[in-house]
């Protein structure tokens, strides 16, 4: 919080609050940058304002956010959130409650999974009335205020919004089968079993690596099931989303990203590999910290 006094009792209040605000930012926007941004621009609001006629610091200032955020997706200035296939800098990266590939299919149908895929697919203002209201408990009216609705339409807005979330949390199912299928093939790379690795890859795998020297695709179970060294090399790595899909990543040793690994499964196989080991792409990404 730049030009803040730490003796400010404004800034005080703010910093109690920062906390709560950045999750809801987050949750709106997908975007650690993007949510970090959107608090700061809250910050320099309340800088600006009087103080003494604000009753409710909390809850202005998650009107404040709210509504920065809402100008952010409606504006599309946000990063973009793109399953990681031709434009890999641009995939959201989250990192799943697992603490490493061995465990994705342990798995289970979490609220978080389901809307790491779906609040993409919602429109600003259902995205921002889902978030406030049923993840952090923002009443329906006061939401109302930040979108330019009635309490009953933005509650209805709520709703519509809550079964689309429904939808996907039905088919975690499937995700965590995807990530079942994954388990194998990380596992199978780690031990060196060649022919595990044929049972779970489709006969007509694709595999992108996105190296310094540019990008070379290996095509065939056997010839990626060859080059399954690279899987190997990650499966030390933590169970993540990548773009939607399931994936993992590593670190280097100084905390610095090493790679990221997204799968695409069909039928109970692996049809897609994208490996991105070049620095130069991995520091574009919106990678979380090492754990």
């Amino acid at each position: 919080m730049s030009g803040a006094h730490p003796a400010d009792p404004i800034a005080e209040a703010f910093e109690a609050h920062r906390d709560r605000l950045t999750a809801v930012a987050r949750r709106v926007l997908g975007s650690h940058a993007d949510a970090d941004d959107a608090v700061q621009e809250a910050w320099l609001r309340l800088s600006r304002q009087d103080a003494g006629t604000i009753d409710n610091l909390g809850g202005w200032l998650t009107t404040v956010v709210g509504r920065i955020s809402l100008d952010l997706l409606r504006s599309g200035r946000t990063r973009p959130t793109v399953p990681l296939d031709d434009q890999p800098p641009g995939a959201t990266v989250t990192l799943d409650d697992d603490p490493n590939p061995e465990e994705l299919a342990a798995l289970g149908d979490s609220v978080g999974l389901a809307l790491t895929t779906v609040l993409d697919s919602l429109r600003p203002d259902e995205r921002l009335a889902f978030v406030l209201h049923d993840v952090f408990a923002v009443p329906h009216g006061e939401i109302g205020a930040i979108i330019g609705r009635s309490a009953d339409a933005t509650k209805m807005l709520t709703s519509r919004a809550r079964r689309k979330v429904r939808t996907a949390r039905r088919s975690a199912g499937d995700r965590r089968r995807e990530r079942e299928v994954v388990a194998a093939f990380l596992a199978a790379a780690r031990e060196g079993r060649f022919e595990r690795l044929l049972e779970v890859l489709h006969p007509e795998v694709e595999l992108t690596v996105h190296a310094p020297g540019g990008r070379f695709v290996t095509i065939g179970a056997t010839e990626v099931a060859g080059r399954a060294r690279v899987a190997a090399a990650a499966a030390r790595g933590h169970a993540a989303t990548v773009g939607g899909r399931p994936g993992v990543i590593a670190w280097h040793a100084d905390g610095t990203p090493l790679s990221v690994l997204a799968f695409t499964v069909a039928e109970g196989r692996i049809t897609g590999i994208t490996a991105v080991v070049d620095p130069a792409e991995l520091a574009l990404m919106d990678l979380p910290d090492a754990v």
